[in-house]
Order: C-alpha cells, then sequence, then structure tokens
C-alpha cells in the first residue's frame, strides 16, 4: 500500500508535467501572436485599397453598366497612341549617321515628324475621352478618390506633354535630339569647308596680291540646303544662322590676320597727328579694298546660295552680321579716328587718301550693304565719309589763313628756303597733280552741294592763286626781317630761285604762268648781282695799286703801303667769309654760280696784285700779310653757302582760332636740291 508520502510526490511530479506543458503552449501563443501583429498591419494597409476595388461592385449597377460605355470609347484612340508612340520609339534605331547617310537620315526624320504629328492629332481626343471617364467616375462615386486623384495627375502631365511646342514632347525628346544631330552636321560641313586662304605672291613687283573668292563645293552647298529646309520647318532658322555666321566670319577674320591689322585698334590718344599712322592710312585702302573685292564679296555670293530659297531677308540679314563681325566696322572705326585727329595740312592729303579709297568702292558697298539689314553699316560709312569731306574742305579753305600766319614767324638766319616755301610749293602741285586734283575737285563739288552752292575749277585755282600771293608777301616781310642787308640778299634770291626752278614745267607753275616764273628768274638775278655789289664786289678796292710805282728811292713806301691794303682785305675778307660761312643755298646750280661770281670778282685782281708785290712782303719770310694764295682763296670761296646735313624740323601752324594744333609739315633737307 502506498504511503502518504510516496502519493505527495506523485502528485508533484504530475503538476510539474502539467506546468511544463501549459508553458511550452504559453509560449506558442506568444510566438503565434508576434507572427499575427505584422499580418494584421498589412491586412490594415490593404483594406482601403480592397475596398476602392470592391466600391464599383456596391455601386449602383446603372452607374456601373454606363462606366463601360465610356471605358470603350476610350479606348480606340488611346490605344492608337500608344501603338504609335511604340513606333516613335522603334524609329530611334533608325536613325542612321547624318554624316554617313544624310539621305536615309532626313528619311527617317520625315517619318518621325509624321509620327509625332499624328500622335498629338490623336493625344488630344484620346486625353478629351480619357478625362470624360475620370469625370464619370468622380461624378457617379464609382471609384475610390485616390484612385480618382491618381487618375488626373497622370491626365495632367498628358496634357503639359501634348501642350508642349508642336507636341515635341509627346516623344520624350527624341525629335529634339534627332535636330541637334542635324545641327551639328551643318555646323561640320561649313567647318570644315571653311579654311582660311592665304595671301597669293604677287606675280610682279608692286602687284597686289589676289585670293580666289572663298566659295564652297557644290555638293557641299545643296546638302547645307538641304539641311536648312529640314531645321527650318522646325523652327531651328534663327539657330542655323547663328552658326554660319559664327563659322563663316571667324574664317573671313583668319584669312585677314595676316594682313596685320592691328592698327585698326589705334585710339586718337596714340597718336600726336597723322604723320605718325601716314603709313598706316595708306595700307588701310589696300586691306579695305581687299576685304570688300575678295573676302566680303566671296561671302556676299555664298550667302545667296546657301539661302537663296529662304528669301533675300533671311540671306541679307545673314551676310550683314558675317561683314560686321569679320571686321568692316574696325576699318569705318579707323576712318573715323583719322578725321578726329589733329588738324594740318598733311591730314587733308590723308583725307583726300580716305576718300579716294571709299569712292572706288563706293558702288561694291551700294551692292553688298545697300540692304536693311546693313543699316548700320550704311550709317557708319555715311557718317565717315561726311567727316572727311568737311574735315578736307575745311583744311583747304584754311589753308590760305595759315600761311598768313607764318608771316609773324622769324625768317630763317642762315637766309635758306623757309621750310613752308618748300612744303607749300610742293604741297600746292601735289593738289594740282593727277592723284589728288580730281579728288579734292570732286570733294569741294560734293561739300558746296550741301551748301546748295554751285562749285567751279576756278575755284580751286583762284584759292591756289591766292596762297602762292600770300607766299610773296611772307618773302617781302621775311626780306626785312635781317639787320644784314647783304644777308635779305642772299635769302631773296634763294627763294625767287627756288620758285623758279621748282615750279617750271609743274602744275602749279603752268597756273601761275610764264611770266611770273620769268619775273621770278628776274628777281633771282637782280639780288645776285645786288648781293655781290654789296659784298664780296668792295674787296678788289682794296687792293688799289695807287701810289706804288717803284722809283728809286720810293721801295720802303711801297712796301708799307702794300703791307697796308693786304691787311685790309686780308680783315675783310676773314670777316665776310666767316659770316658767309653760314649762310646757305640750297639749289646746287645757285650756289655753284654764285661762287665762281665771287672768285671772278677777287681772285684774278687778288693773282695780280700779289704777282706784282707780293715780292715786296715776301722777301721777310712772313705770312702775315701774303696770307692767302690765289689758289687757296678760290678753294675757300668754293665752301661757301654749303648746306649743313641736318634735318630740318616742322613748322608750327599757330592758329588764334585754336583750328590747327599741330605741325604742318617736317621736311628732310639736306644737300639734294638739283
Amino acid at each position: 500500500m502506498m504511503t502518504t508520502m510516496e502519493k505527495s510526490v506523485g502528485h508533484l511530479i504530475s503538476a510539474r508535467k502539467s506546468l511544463r506543458v501549459n508553458l511550452e503552449k504559453s509560449k506558442a501563443l506568444t510566438s503565434s501572436l508576434d507572427k499575427a501583429g505584422p499580418r494584421l498591419v498589412e491586412i490594415n494597409q490593404r483594406l482601403p485599397s480592397l475596398e476602392a476595388a470592391i466600391r464599383p461592385i456596391r455601386a449602383q449597377r446603372d452607374a456601373l453598366g454606363a462606366a463601360v460605355g465610356h471605358i470603350n470609347r476610350a479606348m480606340v484612340p488611346a490605344t492608337a497612341v500608344l501603338k504609335v508612340f511604340d513606333a516613335i520609339h522603334g524609329l530611334e534605331k533608325s536613325l542612321s549617321d547624318p554624316e554617313s547617310d544624310l539621305p536615309g537620315y532626313l528619311g527617317v526624320l520625315k517619318r518621325l515628324k509624321e509620327a509625332l504629328k499624328f500622335l498629338g492629332e490623336n493625344c488630344d481626343m484620346a486625353i478629351q475621352w480619357l478625362a470624360d471617364i475620370v469625370e464619370y467616375l468622380e461624378d457617379h462615386s464609382v471609384a475610390d478618390g485616390k484612385f480618382i486623384s491618381s487618375l488626373k495627375e497622370a491626365l495632367t502631365s498628358l496634357r503639359e506633354l501634348h501642350s508642349g511646342e508642336d507636341g515635341s514632347r509627346l516623344d520624350g525628346g527624341l525629335l529634339e535630339v534627332a535636330l541637334d544631330r542635324l545641327e551639328n552636321e551643318f555646323r561640320r560641313l561649313l567647318t570644315e569647308n571653311s579654311v582660311p586662304l592665304p595671301m597669293s605672291i604677287p606675280a610682279l613687283p608692286g602687284e597686289q596680291p589676289c585670293i580666289a573668292p572663298s566659295l564652297l563645293p557644290v555638293a557641299v552647298i545643296k546638302k547645307l540646303q538641304t539641311i536648312l529646309g529640314r531645321l527650318v520647318v522646325n523652327n531651328r532658322l534663327e539657330k542655323c544662322v547663328s552658326i554660319y555666321v559664327e563659322v563663316r566670319s571667324s574664317n573671313v577674320r583668319a584669312s585677314l590676320q595676316a594682313l596685320n591689322l592691328d592698327y585698326l585698334e589705334i585710339s586718337v590718344s596714340e597718336f600726336n597727328d597723322v604723320q605718325s599712322i601716314e603709313g598706316h592710312i595708306a595700307s588701310w585702302g589696300k586691306h579695305l579694298e581687299f576685304a570688300v573685292k575678295h573676302l566680303l564679296e566671296a561671302e556676299y555670293k555664298l550667302c545667296n546660295d546657301v539661302f537663296e530659297r529662304l528669301g533675300l531677308d533671311v540671306w541679307m540679314g545673314c551676310f550683314a552680321k558675317i561683314a560686321a563681325q569679320a571686321g568692316i566696322l574696325a576699318f569705318l572705326q579707323f576712318g573715323k579716328t583719322v578725321t578726329e585727329s589733329k588738324k594740318d595740312p598733311i591730314k587733308m592729303l590723308k583725307l583726300l587718301d580716305i576718300f579716294a579709297s571709299l569712292n572706288k568702292l563706293r558702288l561694291d558697298f551700294n551692292r553688298l550693304f545697300g540692304g536693311a539689314a546693313c543699316a548700320e553699316i550704311q550709317k557708319l560709312t555715311r557718317d565717315l565719309i561726311k567727316r572727311v569731306i568737311d574735315g578736307a574742305s575745311e583744311l583747304f579753305w584754311e589753308l590760305q589763313v595759315q600761311v598768313e600766319l607764318q608771316r609773324q614767324m622769324p625768317p630763317p638766319p642762315d637766309g635758306s628756303v623757309p621750310k613752308l616755301i618748300i612744303f607749300i610749293t610742293d604741297y600746292c602741285n601735289k593738289l594740282l597733280g593727277d592723284d589728288y586734283k580730281p579728288i579734292l575737285t570732286q570733294v569741294l563739288v560734293i561739300e558746296r552741294s550741301w551748301k546748295r552752292e554751285i562749285f567751279q575749277e576756278r575755284l580751286l585755282f583762284d584759292e591756289l592763286l591766292n596762297i602762292m600771293r600770300a607766299v610773296q608777301q611772307n618773302l617781302e616781310t621775311w626780306s626785312k626781317g635781317y639787320k644784314d642787308d647783304t644777308l635779305s640778299y642772299v635769302f631773296l634770291m634763294n627763294n625767287h630761285s627756288h620758285l623758279y626752278k621748282h615750279l617750271k614745267g609743274t602744275k602749279l607753275g603752268i597756273l601761275l604762268g610764264d611770266i611770273w616764273l620769268r619775273e621770278h628768274e628776274q628777281y633771282k638775278e637782280y639780288y645776285s648781282a645786288v648781293f655781290l655789289r654789296e659784298s664780296w664786289a668792295k674787296l678788289p678796292a682794296l687792293l688799289s695799286r695807287e701810289g706804288l710805282i717803284l722809283f728809286s728811292g720810293g721801295r720802303a713806301t711801297a712796301r708799307d703801303l702794300v703791307k697796308k691794303r693786304l691787311k685790309a682785305f686780308n680783315e675783310a675778307f676773314d670777316d665776310m667769309y666767316k659770316k658767309q660761312s653760314n649762310w646757305v643755298m640750297l639749289d646746287k646750280e645757285l650756289r655753284e654760280k654764285t661762287c665762281q661770281l665771287i672768285i671772278q670778282a677777287i681772285v684774278p685782281v687778288y693773282r695780280s696784285y700779289m704777282q706784282n708785290y707780293g715780292p715786296l712782303v715776301e722777301q721777310e719770310g712772313s705770312s702775315r700779310y701774303a696770307k692767302y694764295t690765289a689758289q687757296s682763296l678760290e678753294k675757300m670761296l668754293n665752301s661757301l653757302f654749303v648746306p649743313k646735313p641736318v634735318r630740318h624740323g616742322s613748322f608750327k601752324v599757330r592758329v588764334p582760332s585754336g583750328k590747327f594744333n599741330n605741325s604742318v609739315a617736317d621736311q628732310n633737307q639736306t644737300d639734294v636740291v638739283k
């Protein structure tokens, strides 16, 4: 029989087993609860969508039946749109490289454009039907509000894409990329065929370099035209023109670089007078002619060839931009800078040079830049021409005043020809020469026409005659400025000789006439005779023979007389030679003739005197009295009046009105006057 103890132990073991089983069940239940939590959350999240999904089932039967009709009507255009959209993106693989197969590329591009057009037209219908469905679902509460909102957002995006220019965004940007590649091909064709042309070497000395017209090959032009046709219908004309102008203007600038056109950037403050850039002005005319007749002429023709199908306004506007960017405006600005420089007579010649260059290119300018697109070039050209004509005319009509203003200046201290005389005679001859007279006449005709006055050629001649009369008056005034009358004779002899010799046979000399020229020749001879009489011709009288007849017992007396007279002669000769050694006769013939007259007046008398009476003083072994030989006198006299090899400075123009501010000319004079 089990004891009570044993029964108690048995109960404990049973209780332990039961407790262990319950613990295991509790763990299992806890684990199940842990797993059920996320599932409940997931179910809770799915309930709204499930509710929306079964919403139509809960809707009224009539509303659901009507929705079917709306959906069926929208399916046809929507399906068509989707098919075309797929076809469009199928064309992407067919787009070849426009460089290797331009016709094929353009063919695919055409189909792409047509498909996009169809897509745009049908997309509008699809959007309308889909909008109708959304509106119906929303009004009859057939679908969930969130679902309706999502549909509305999709429709809004579709409308935005469709409202883009030509509906081009509907293709996801494929057309734009294709057109960009076509633009790149347009640029490539231009760039690879726009090579700066080198200056050719002149065949003959003095011949101007020439460049053949910079035209593109015909095949390239046709390709450019074909590409333009496709890009223009896609509203890309402006971009094409921009590319064309950029490439071609850059090509023209590269062609001009060989000409070294840095001088075009010079400003008024960078030079003192026109002479400092005289060489640039001469180059300017040649470079402008080259740029217009060769480079821009070629660009004008090429613009017409490439853009002719698009109309006059397009290709003329394109050319105008090329001309402006290539540098034509810089040429015109340089001319304006010259007109703004300080006034002097040399400037007038340079202004006439500028006018001649522009006039030579007048027909080219009118043809190339005559269109409305070149309005800025026309304005600057007209302004430059007006400045040139006004400036040159003003300088010409004031020239006589400038000559008269020089009258207050002192005469040359060496009795030579003043720089004004040398300059003005040469200057007036240039104005009458074949190079400048037609240009000056044309300028004065235009200037008078602006004032509603008539210009006659006689006015030009009369003005030059007045200038020469002013020159003569200057000579008379200057000759009175010498304290030494003998020097004034040399001055007048020099200048009358210069006027006669340097004007005889010239345009100015012919205008002045033979009588005028002969008068100056006679004046030269007259003052030559007066000069000799009042200076060197007085010396032979000092070698008088009076009282020198040698009688017995009179030798000592004769010797004293010879000494006295030789001393007086030597002193007079030395004083006169020293003074006149600083005087100048520029004309070699006049100088040699004058020296010979002096020699003839002195040397024979001196030689005879020394032969007869020289022994009286030479026997004493002293050179105090027999200071010169006839040969040494002749040599010294032949050395008179020789110009010093120095550079004459430029004479200053004095202007009370302040209109002229710089020197008139810079004359280089050494012993070169023949």
